[in-house]
């Protein structure tokens, strides 16, 4: 058996001076991802994350509480921890920058360089940040004497430092830059450090003497190793390579990706290679920069007060959820926008109705036509045909965007497939083909049946590095075993499900949500619409009271006593066969249910109204549609170009009256 390629990736070990938030999580959860899908592929693969915990603005932060900086940065870790089991991270390991594992090789490699004469002890005298652990020069700063990454006051500070030679490898390092053009990722953040280096390169301080919550020195123990040359040796250190005879080490360094934000691109594609070049040890193969996370329209800001704890959403929602849109909604590499409206549509959308919708629909219909049992007649017609060579084909195409680190793109190849699976359920129409007492029609219902279980098995697969809780759920309810051991090149091959399977209904593996209190907003964009449309109406000519039906007549208060309006959830909806415009519900009004015919299905697909709560008028006398009894009506407005809108009582219970 041939030994497996190895995958080594990395997320920044993360600082704890408070909580992590969303930005943080979206890393950690595209960094899990790609680890799993790795996996998946039959990769050995190491994942590593951890903390960076040393410095002056955790010594100051201690101080201030009266506690010691270790037992500072050990309660906020510990919440690291807490909130990667919540997300359901796979990481292989956790590395603290407090670990002897990790003190004991920086002080190795600080010695190594030193010995080499990169090295050398000098006196600083600049600005300095806190917060953001950065010297500056005067150049560098912004206005009044401020950070120009945080936008906060520097300090003048002077004191004896070591420095690193880092000029004396700029030539090296363009050298390689221009031999390994993927090194760094995505094209933008590679130009913008090409001119970087170019611009000449200072030597870097690496340790300071007026705080001593650090690695000391080992020839100089008054001074402590300062922050980039202590943080990013983590990478190497986490994975022991002076003990167990540096297995691990030989095995997988050097890493095959660092991910990280892009505010530290330039510390981890300038200052590490150049530390590894001092240092004779091989370069990480690629440093990926990904984007800030913006919430409403403005970049994440503590000072802003706009920073999302992911917590609540995780508990609320789930975490498959937040990670499902997070990696769909987000291109790697650019920044991406988070509001919980639009998160939550999303979540109803593609998971409840897409997903969650196709597997309770198909698990049902096994179960009522078949009793449970699944059996393969192979491709009876082109649909079938259609249906099973777009599975494989989208399995491959799934790799290929994994492969190039397009997230977003691989999961809207699955969701592509997910929508045609869906529509193969209208195209074929089980529930006439069960009624038919023909020996084809009963052949074909096996294969239709077969088809929807087949497809959703390669589903899960695909889905499993994303939807870590959902995707074996869906195994199970296909009456599969064995899901950690599923591979990408099982997803590869079609008809994989033995005959004679027996699905297992399960509860609803993704529930649909209300919408959140941020409502407000949204009606407010609404609204300046309506005004910017009637504005545009009127300088054209057309007006916009006219484009609106005329009143009708008037009636009395018993008239409109008379009208029996309920709130009705929707418990099941689908096209009726032969019929362009019709779509066939089942309601819940709260004392019974109702078949109701409605004719809107140029404005929703049938998956979109599942789980709504409608204004059903209850007392409409009963009559055939297509030979179909509807009992009452479903309201709804149109506006003035007919389209028309379902109204949506979200916090009304099935029963309620209107009035």
């Amino acid at each position: 058996m041939a030994e497996k390629k190895t995958f080594y990736i990395t997320t920044p070990i993360y600082y704890p001076s408070a909580k992590l938030h969303i930005g943080h999580t979206y890393c950690t959860s595209v960094a899990d991802t790609i680890a799993r899908f790795k996996r998946l592929a039959g990769y050995d693969v190491r994942f590593l994350t951890g903390s960076d915990e040393h410095g002056q603005k955790i010594q100051r932060a201690a101080e201030k509480e009266g506690i010691t900086p270790y037992e500072y940065v050990t309660r906020i870790v510990n919440g690291f921890k807490d909130l990667w089991k919540h997300l359901d991270i796979s990481n292989d390991d956790f590395i603290r920058t407090t670990d002897k594992r990790h003190e004991k090789v920086v002080q190795e490699l600080f010695q190594k360089a030193y010995d080499k004469g990169d090295i050398y002890k000098a006196e600083y005298e600049g600005w300095y940040c806190t917060p953001c652990e950065s010297f500056w020069t005067e150049l560098n700063l912004g206005p009044d004497h401020t950070c120009p990454d945080c936008g906060r006051p520097v300090e003048k500070v002077k004191e004896e430092s070591y420095f690193f030679k880092m000029n004396k490898y700029a030539d090296q390092w363009l050298k390689f830059i221009d031999e390994n053009p993927d090194f760094i990722q995505p094209e933008s953040r590679r130009n913008e450090m090409i001119q970087f280096v170019k611009q000449g390169l200072e030597d870097l301080a690496v340790s300071r003497t007026s705080f001593d919550w650090g690695i000391k020195v080992p020839f100089d123990p008054k001074h402590v190793v300062y922050v980039w040359f202590d943080a990013l040796v983590n990478y190497i250190s986490a994975l022991e390579p002076g003990e167990h005879k540096g297995e691990l080490y030989k095995k997988y360094w050097p890493a095959d990706l660092h991910l990280v934000g892009k505010e530290i691109v330039r510390f981890h594609t300038i200052i590490w290679p150049i530390m590894l070049m001092s240092l004779d040890l091989p370069l990480p193969k690629k440093v990926f920069g990904h984007g800030w996370m913006i919430v409403d329209g403005t970049k994440m800001s503590k000072s802003l007060g706009n920073v999302i704890d992911p917590v609540p959403l995780i508990e609320t929602y789930g975490s498959d959820a937040l990670r499902y849109f997070l990696l769909s909604e987000i291109q790697l590499g650019k920044d991406g926008n988070f509001t919980l409206p639009g998160f939550v549509q999303k979540v109803n959308t593609d998971l409840a109705n897409d997903l969650g919708n196709l597997l309770n629909r198909t698990v049902a219909m096994v179960n009522k036509y078949h009793d449970g049992l699944l059996t393969n007649v192979g491709d009876l017609d082109g649909l079938d045909k259609d249906l099973s060579s777009m599975a494989v084909a989208t399995a491959k195409e799934f790799e290929e965007h994994m492969e190039a680190m397009e997230l977003n793109k691989a999961i809207r190849t699955v969701w592509t497939f997910i929508s045609r699976t869906n529509k193969y359920i209208d195209e074929t129409m089980p529930w006439a083909l069960a009624k038919s007492e023909d020996t084809a029609d009963q052949k074909r219902l096996q294969a239709v049946m077969y088809h929807l279980a087949e497809s959703l098995r390669i589903i899960a697969i695909l889905v499993s590095p994303i939807l870590t809780k959902g995707a074996p759920k869906i195994w199970e309810q296909l009456g599969l075993s064995g899901f950690d051991q599923v591979t990408l090149a099982d997803a590869k091959v079609w008809g994989q499900i033995p005959n004679g399977t027996k699905v297992v209904k399960g509860d609803p593996i993704y529930p649909r949500f209300e919408m959140p209190e941020m409502v407000d907003v949204a009606e407010a964009k609404v609204a300046s619409t309506r005004k910017e449309n009637e504005a545009s109406r009127e300088a054209a000519g057309e007006g916009t009271s006219e484009a609106f039906e005329p009143l009708k007549e008037e009636i009395s208060f018993d008239d409109f006593e008379k009208l029996d309006m309920r709130v009705a959830k929707v418990l099941t909806c689908e096209k009726v066969p032969k019929s362009k415009k019709l779509l066939l519900f089942t309601l819940d009004i709260g004392l019974e249910t109702r078949t109701v015919v409605s004719g809107i299905s140029q404005f929703y697909a049938p998956e979109d109204l599942i789980g709504k709560k409608v204004i059903y008028l209850a007392n409409l006398k009963p009559r055939k549609i297509m030979g179909i009894e509807s009992a009452g009506m479903i309201l709804s407005a149109a506006d003035i170009d007919h389209n028309l809108e379902v109204t949506n009582v979200a916090d009304s219970k099935p029963g309620a009256t209107i009035g």
